[in-house]
């Protein structure tokens, strides 16, 4: 069956950084249907700013952005200031890769574990309205993620009668993207449905060489890799919800998405080794013929009540989703030169992610300009791992378990949660406590190998945030926060796995949760078109969990992972956004940061530092009321690793729209258009060089339509906007 998508926001979502509706859809749980979500019922005027600052988050709008048609969410998040996407869908939030992901409030087993990069390229942006982006998000959100909260709230038309739009776009090499959406209010009832289709082609490049000296030894050997990856993938998703209005105090409401992922994938493997300095002594060469299959699947059903006194709500929410993960790769292998038949091997990889959510959250506003805020929050997540591998009789196909692969893991986790959150205005302050307690019991068995292992945890994880006005146009705002970041399940997985024989993999189930804490102080000015402001942060971590690598001679690395004692990192981000003329209009963020590693449990001499400075731009032209075209750009600067670097990434993106007719519009897109989505990747130690590049073959053009019927058509909504 299909998931979301009811079309695509591309690549160039920096531009549509804009002005964000306050605060009733940025809760954990949503409320009543009330206060009407505008960003499909109004043509998008000029004064709107491209992003806001409130007290516990910055919200970016994105509906502006040209490429919408045909990306994916990771796409837009890529245009937003202090997030970047790599080319497997890895999202960092200021260089931390531990980032919860929700939408419209709400956790999704889709957004964890190894399948949540593949999963963020498959929701379309065209459903995405705006983005949320907490650093130090407030206490009635989990405590989960070092880096912070990115909150995607969808597009929802509260619009009287029936709208609706439908968006086809086709590019090169077969691929195709079709999205259609419809909504329905009349009065107390409010209905929504979407469908999509994507086929996507992809090509990625990998090559990998290294220099390694055996433990207990003192002579180098050199090997390289090369991989070429070819992915078919076709994609198709359904969404409906409905909202009902029992009484003007009283609401209910459900909504489901699935997703249905499948694809052809193969490879080809070169592999080179010999002694450093010496000739070639082994030469082999690896092909893959392999069928993906990925669902994503969630339910929700929610109610509100409004209690005795005004704005006074009790609100309930429960919540299921899973993800049902099955590969099948079968194998090919040759030595050259050739001294023995070729041998034949496959491999099945199962996993199965389920979570289930029950909130129940309170808000009784007291005193005067105060609000007390009470919850309960309850997660249990329900992980399978379930991998198999054989080797092949070529002569008579029978199939022997190979051990070395063959593994089974389960994991159990049960997150019992009470947060209490008071908010006051005490006149040009606006000030936000809360206090969020915690119980975490995890269980895990490798089942292959019969090992049990566990742990449970209670802590307190406060956080604050403080808003000062300076006038019309200008406020200070303040936060501090603690937050946790706990061992992915795989992660804990003690059970060496050989599916790369080059590259050996094994988790740690010692690892201990990562404890943080992050400060942040901002300043923004804001007044009709133009806005700006600087926001310097701080952020310390201790028990982070990192990739260790680790050579074992012959080429052969095994990597796993272990807690670094301690790491710390410090920045200022600077935005700006205006006109610089009447049909020219800009977005230019960045960030200049610093960070510091204590790596010296894991070898290294002592602390090791680094400093860079990452930059997003965009302009957007519109010479007639017809005609949008936009560029935008990102460069994300070297990062350190406790054994080495990731090189930068640049990225270049182009769009251009016409309006044929009020509910009918022509768009052109072209994503990555100097060919920079390159991953450079460098490990430098004593017994270990290793520089690995993973390329994703890019410069990926369309061509497309959006075409807008009832309410829509009325309102140009979906591509009708103003700088």
């Amino acid at each position: 069956m299909p998931s979301t998508m009811r079309a695509a926001i591309g690549p160039l979502a920096l531009l549509a950084l804009g002005w964000a509706w306050p605060a009733q859809a940025q809760q954990a749980v949503p409320p009543p249907a009330k206060a009407p979500d505008t960003a499909q019922e109004v043509v998008v005027t000029a004064q709107r700013p491209k992003s806001q600052t409130l007290i516990d988050r910055k919200v970016y709008t994105v509906t502006g952005n040209l490429q919408a048609t045909t990306g994916s969410a990771a796409d837009v998040l890529n245009e937003v200031p202090s997030v970047d996407v790599d080319a497997d869908g890895l999202v960092t939030l200021r260089g931390d890769p531990n980032v919860t992901i929700l939408v419209d409030g709400k956790p999704s087993a889709a957004f964890q574990g190894a399948a949540a990069g593949l999963s963020l390229q498959q929701l379309s942006a065209a459903d995405i309205d705006r983005i949320e982006v907490m650093a130090t998000p407030p206490s009635q959100y989990k405590a989960e993620g070092s880096g912070g909260v990115i909150n995607i709230i969808t597009r929802k038309s509260r619009r009287p009668g029936f709208a609706g739009s439908a968006r086809l776009s086709v590019g090169e090499s077969g691929r195709a993207v079709f999205g259609a959406d419809a909504s329905y209010n009349a009065g107390r009832l409010k209905l929504s449905a979407g469908v999509g289709l994507r086929q996507d082609i992809r090509e990625r490049l990998t090559t990998d060489a290294r220099t390694e000296i055996a433990p207990g030894t003192s002579a180098a050997t050199r090997s390289s890799e090369t991989i070429d990856e070819h992915f078919h993938r076709l994609t198709p998703s359904a969404n409906a919800g409905i909202d009902y209005d029992l009484s003007p105090r009283q609401s209910v409401g459900a909504s489901f998405n699935v997703t249905d992922l499948t694809g052809h994938r193969y490879f080809d493997q070169s592999d080179l080794g010999g002694p450093a300095g010496g000739p070639v002594q082994t030469d082999t060469l690896r092909h893959s013929d392999g069928h993906e299959r990925h669902i994503e699947e969630s339910e929700e059903a929610h109610f509100s009540q409004g209690l005795w006194r005004p704005d006074e709500t009790l609100s309930v929410s429960l919540q299921r989703s899973a993800t049902h993960e099955h590969e099948v790769y079968n194998y090919q292998n040759t030595a050259l030169p050739p001294t023995a038949a070729p041998t034949f091997d496959d491999l099945h990889l199962g996993l199965e992610l389920a979570k289930t959510e029950l909130s129940v959250d309170y808000a009784l506003p007291i005193a005067d300009r105060g609000t007390l805020k009470l919850g309960y929050d309850l997660e249990a997540d329900d992980d399978d791992f379930d991998n198999r591998g054989d080797t092949i009789d070529p002569v008579t196909g029978q199939k022997l378990v190979d051990p070395t692969i063959t593994n089974q893991f389960r994991y159990r986790q049960t997150v019992n949660a009470l947060y209490g959150e008071y908010d006051r205005t005490l006149g040009p302050w606006s000030l936000q406590g809360g206090l969020r307690a915690e119980a975490t019991s995890a269980s895990w068995l490798q089942v292959t190998g019969d090992i049990p292992g566990g742990r449970h945890e209670f802590a307190l994880y406060p956080s604050l945030q403080a808003e000062r006005a300076l006038g019309a146009a200008d406020k200070l705002v303040a936060s501090l926060a603690r937050r946790v970041t706990r061992p992915d399940p795989e992660a804990l997985n003690p059970f060496t796995d050989h599916q790369d024989i080059y590259n050996l993999r094994a988790g740690n189930p010692n690892l201990l949760p990562q404890d943080t804490w992050s400060a942040q102080l901002a300043w923004t000015h804001s007044a009709g078109a133009l806005s700006y402001g600087l926001t310097g942060y701080y952020r310390l971590d201790r028990d982070s969990v990192t990739d260790v690598a680790q050579p074992l001679g012959g080429g052969v690395v095994l990597l796993t992972k272990a807690n670094l004692p301690k790491s710390q990192s410090a920045g200022l981000e600077f935005n700006a956004s205006g006109r610089l003329a009447r049909t020219l209009s800009y977005s230019l963020s960045g960030e200049a940061f610093y960070t510091q590693i204590d790596a010296t449990a894991l070898g290294a001499t002592g602390l090791r530092s680094t400093v860079g400075v990452n930059l997003k731009a965009s302009l957007d032209y519109r010479p007639t009321a017809r005609d949008d075209a936009q560029i935008s750009l990102s460069r994300t600067d070297k990062r350190l690793t406790p054994q080495g670097f990731v090189d930068a990434i640049d990225l270049v993106n182009l769009g251009y729209k016409h309006q044929l007719r009020p509910d009918l519009a022509m768009v052109v897109t072209v994503s990555d258009v100097l060919d920079g989505q390159r991953l450079r990747r460098f490990v430098s130690t004593a017994t270990l060089k290793d520089a690995y590049q993973r390329y994703q073959v890019g410069r990926i053009a369309y061509v497309g339509v959006v075409y807008s019927f009832g309410g829509a058509a009325k309102a140009k909504s979906d591509f009708d906007y103003g700088q």
